[in-house]
């Protein structure tokens, strides 16, 4: 019998990787979700978005580019906004939904934590 000694990694995606028209449809699917009321509006693009990048949606129903790809080392991983480790660079704007966040790897590896 096999013991596993960590929790297996949870799917994500590299916004990098992704054809030009699926990375358009993921811009589109964050954007609307920045914007959406409270409630499914907010979830159906996220769904989208995992649609478009080739991943579950994860049960928080919330994905998130890290931040790196426009402000960073350039990583583009899509991840779940529920794991461990995290690093929040920027709060949403008011009348918005989303923050930017660093993923796990780039939180640990060079945080740049929001400072006000």
């Amino acid at each position: 019998m096999a013991v596993m000694t960590h929790a297996p990694a949870r799917p994500t995606a590299d916004y990098r990787d992704l054809t030009a028209t699926m990375q358009a449809a993921i811009d589109k699917a964050l954007k609307d979700a920045d914007n959406a009321p409270p409630g499914d509006t907010y979830f159906d693009a996220m769904e989208y978005v995992a649609l478009a990048a080739g991943i579950p949606l994860p049960a928080s129903r919330d994905l998130a580019i890290c931040d790196c790809l426009n402000h960073g080392c350039g990583c583009g991983t899509i991840f779940d906004t529920a794991l461990p480790g995290l690093v929040i660079t920027a709060n949403s704007d008011p009348d918005h939904n989303l923050s930017r966040l660093q993923c796990q790897l780039c939180g640990h590896d060079h945080p740049r934590p929001i400072t006000d």
